[in-house]
């Protein structure tokens, strides 16, 4: 077994990570810094390398729990707990971010959740609420599951547009397919959306569909 106290200095992740910083070290060995320790079998260095194996992508860390994670050999709970906040913690690093600037574009709405969206396996709905200068006060998940306009009802929307004071919106889903060209029920949830938010004065910027590695405006697409 190769622990790190083994390696020599130069080779160790913490002391490299100090000396070239943390885009310099593999996947691996950043997850050997969070979890410090190995096993009674394995060095941290292997685990880390197991766990790494385990999952087809990164992607995969954000829908995982904990208790499918100490189901990984070398991963117990206290470990589990530790990748799952340093993960909550990049995201809330990289929201409060993006956070700060204007919605002004399908590109921009992109850029905002298409990390988050592109790769869940189920529909998600999320609305952007944006101030009169397109500022983002709030980013809200409003529904999980298929999405049509009979299940999706506009009081979960607006309820937060009220208790943000926001002057307009921007809906946002997913395609679990990756093809993010409207169906017919994104575009009927689209216009009864716009008409609950006419007679509330809060106006619907535009609905963009989220795919594998592109989007979609329903604004635009009703354009053509």
């Amino acid at each position: 077994m190769y622990m790190i106290k083994d390696m020599p200095k130069y080779e160790r992740p913490r002391e490299r990570l100090m000396a070239y910083g943390a885009s310099s070290l593999n996947t691996f060995e950043l997850l050997a810094i969070l979890l410090r320790v190995g096993t009674k079998h394995q060095s941290v260095i292997d685990v880390s390398k197991n766990f790494v194996h385990q999952i087809s992508s990164l992607n995969d860390l954000k829908d995982m729990t904990v208790q499918e994670m100490i189901k990984i050999p070398g991963i117990g709970p206290t470990k589990a707990v530790t990748i799952m906040a340093a993960l909550e913690l990049g995201k809330r690093v990289l929201d409060q971010h993006i956070d700060k600037e204007q919605i002004t574009s399908p590109k921009l709405v992109y850029d905002l959740l298409g990390h988050e969206l592109k790769d869940l396996k189920q529909e998600v709905l999320m609305v952007l609420y944006l101030d009169l200068k397109t500022n983002l006060i709030a980013k809200k998940e409003v529904f999980r599951g298929s999405l049509n306009q009979s299940l999706v009802h506009p009081r979960e929307i607006f309820k937060y547009a009220v208790k943000y004071s926001a002057y307009q919106m921007i809906l946002v889903h997913n395609h679990p397919s990756g093809d993010p060209k409207p169906s017919k029920q994104d575009i009927l949830l689209t216009e009864m959306i716009e008409k609950a938010g006419d007679m509330l004065q809060i106006h619907l910027l535009d609905h963009v569909i989220i795919g594998q590695n592109n989007y979609c405006s329903v604004n635009a697409y009703r354009e053509k």
